[in-house]
């Protein structure tokens, strides 16, 4: 099937737009898009995030990946390898406290991919999984 292309968008909320914008945009490397002064927008790897000034939604560590429990519900994207490596170094030298530092899941096995668990400065869980080919991320 032929897709269209399209775009994801997600709104959450922080409790500082200067924070988020540290954050997000200096240590993520996300472009700023347009703001007011309750809300900020950013190209988060092709995809538009907005981040509104109010209380984060509450998380709990009770998602199962293999013997690892992880942050539900969380928000993330999938990178081809080489990006995903890139922005584990730039999280790695920014000091980021990883939930699950940068590894390797499902080895040799359909899905075989990188991932990563961290916090923003809110406490909003983000996912980062890379993939050798973005092609393989559904395969059974």
């Amino acid at each position: 099937m032929n897709t269209p292309r399209s775009l994801f968008h997600f709104a959450f909320n922080v409790t500082d737009l200067d924070t988020a914008r540290r954050f997000y945009g200096g240590v993520l490397g996300c472009t700023e898009g347009r703001s007011t002064d309750t809300w900020v927008d950013f190209d988060f790897f092709g995809h538009q995030i907005s981040l509104h000034l109010g209380q984060p939604f509450p998380t709990a560590n009770t998602g199962h990946v293999g013997d690892k429990l992880v942050p539900m519900p969380h928000f993330g994207l999938i990178l081809e390898q080489a990006t995903w490596q890139a922005l584990a170094d730039r999280l790695s030298a920014a000091g980021t406290d990883f939930v699950l530092p940068p590894q390797l899941r499902f080895a040799g096995q359909p899905g075989e991919q990188w991932t990563m668990f961290f916090r923003d400065p809110f406490g909003n869980p983000i996912e980062v999984k890379g993939f050798a080919s973005l092609d393989t991320v559904y395969a059974t």
